[in-house]
């Protein structure tokens, strides 16, 4: 019998003929002045400018890093926020767990994003001739493997993460951290200079000039006390770091997502895949993010949510905290966006009357005997990581919504319908992960290529069967 051969143009059977795609939710802030009050109460202008302060004309770069580098500062202070909380019953060990992981996989993220990076301010460990300069007390003398030459190598003065780690609270948590940069930092041409071993003598990061943690620090909640009791609420801290933490990688999301619609314009195909792979592990990083709400007490967080007035109003028409955040709904529209881009990076273009021309392109690439080689280099991995930051957008939705729930109560989860524009249907977090996929094209090519090699093994087990 003679095997299945793929086609360019294969068969549609009737039960795979699909209805039109229903349309993207587009996500919109309804309620302004709830996204102006979650600015203010994160001081979103301020840390907003320290973003986009621009210290080093020459480093490209800067507008994606820099917020990054800052998010991991953040989190140094949520560590003494956490280890500093007198409450008896405060989750401190889970939460500073929590926050040694989360601080770990952030580190992983700026060593992807520092990759490559020739054009970051660095302070090179040879230039002081092995002196130590009275107004660096924070600088080491050492001496290189096998060399007689002294060097100084730079920390950072500014940083919590040398406090923490000089805190007998916070030592062990502090050292695993820096190991990590040790660990992460290591196919980078620096490292960050917050008191890791640097034991490959590289230069490191002027990081007290780029990240500025003194005016990133100063940056601190204004809730003022309850009223008649004075009571002040120690989950307030915790809820303004979470976020700002939050804010800072979406900062970074977006800085990302620019260089990489640059990147597939100009056809770097490789590099473009590289930035999709950050962008999904920015994606889970925000999920991770977002179950540190999953620690704060029950009675003080609610306390705190009603002196905030976050509740949906009677006639629904106010939205979940974290949703009233437009740099969030501008990510993820942003990430949903790619989808346009596909035609472009499969070298077709789109059919007006909604052929399967994308489809069959796509098979052909998935297919063909060369893929990967010349002008085909990078290409798949592009399109396996453009799925990939899809799944990553869903599962946040859909961790959120049950992280709401489980913090707040299920009415709060499922009771937020104004946020979006559409707002029918069922709830706008249940459509962000149920919507139709976001690349119907390559998820098509998969099915039809699924079914040809389903075809080709009964083909080819017929004579074998016989005999």
């Amino acid at each position: 019998m003679a095997t299945t051969k793929l086609s360019p143009l294969s068969p549609v059977r009737p039960d795979d003929k699909r209805r039109a795609p229903a349309a993207s939710v587009v996500l919109k802030v309804q309620d302004s002045s709830a996204a102006e009050a979650y600015e203010q109460y994160l001081r979103l202008p301020e840390l907003s400018r320290l973003w986009k302060a621009a210290c080093c004309p020459g480093w490209p770069d800067e507008g994606l890093v820099k917020p990054a580098l800052q998010a991991l500062e953040i989190t140094f202070r949520f560590v003494s926020v956490a280890l500093s909380d007198p409450r008896g019953y405060a989750s401190r060990r889970e939460l500073a767990r929590r926050l040694e992981s989360l601080a770990a996989r952030e580190v992983e993220v700026v060593a992807a994003l520092c990759e490559g990076d020739r054009g970051a301010p660095l302070a090179e460990l040879s230039s002081s001739e092995g002196v130590l300069p009275r107004e660096r007390s924070a600088s080491e003398v050492w001496q290189l493997p096998g060399s007689a030459a002294a060097v100084v190598c730079h920390a950072s003065e500014a940083s919590l993460l040398p406090r923490l780690a000089a805190w007998d609270k916070s030592e062990t948590l502090a050292a695993k951290i820096k190991y990590a940069i040790e660990s992460q930092m290591q196919s980078c041409a620096f490292s960050l200079g917050l008191g890791e071993p640097n034991l490959a003598g590289k230069p490191v990061l002027e990081y007290d000039r780029v990240v500025q943690p003194h005016e990133l620090h100063a940056l601190k909640p204004r809730v003022a006390p309850e009223a008649k009791t004075g009571y002040r609420n120690r989950e307030n801290e915790a809820l303004f770091t979470i976020h700002q933490i939050l804010e800072s990688w979406l900062c970074a999301a977006s800085q990302l997502l620019t260089r990489l619609n640059s990147r597939i314009e100009a056809k770097a195909w490789e590099a473009a895949a590289s930035d999709c792979w950050i962008l999904e592990r920015i994606w889970k990083l925000l999920a991770d993010i977002e179950d540190l709400h999953l620690l704060m007490d029950p009675d003080d967080f609610l306390r705190l949510k009603s002196q905030l007035a976050i509740r949906p109003a009677p006639d629904g028409t106010d939205a979940s905290f974290c949703f009233r955040s437009r740099a969030l709904l501008h990510a993820a529209n942003a990430t949903r966006d790619i989808k346009k881009l596909v035609p472009w990076v499969i070298g077709v273009e789109a059919d007006p009357n909604g052929g399967p021309r994308v489809q069959e392109a796509a098979m052909r690439l998935y297919h063909g005997r060369r893929r990967g080689e010349g002008e085909e280099a990078g290409k798949i991995e592009l399109l396996q990581a453009f799925q990939a930051v899809e799944a990553a957008v869903r599962r946040f939705f859909f961790a959120y919504r049950q992280v709401v729930a489980a913090v707040c109560g299920t009415a709060e989860a499922s009771g937020n319908r104004a946020l979006f524009v559409p707002a029918e249907g069922t709830d706008p977090l249940s459509q962000m992960f149920l919507e139709p996929p976001y690349f119907p094209s390559l998820d098509a090519a998969k099915t039809f290529l699924a079914d040809y090699w389903v075809q080709h093994m009964a083909a080819a087990s017929v004579p074998s069967g016989r005999s």
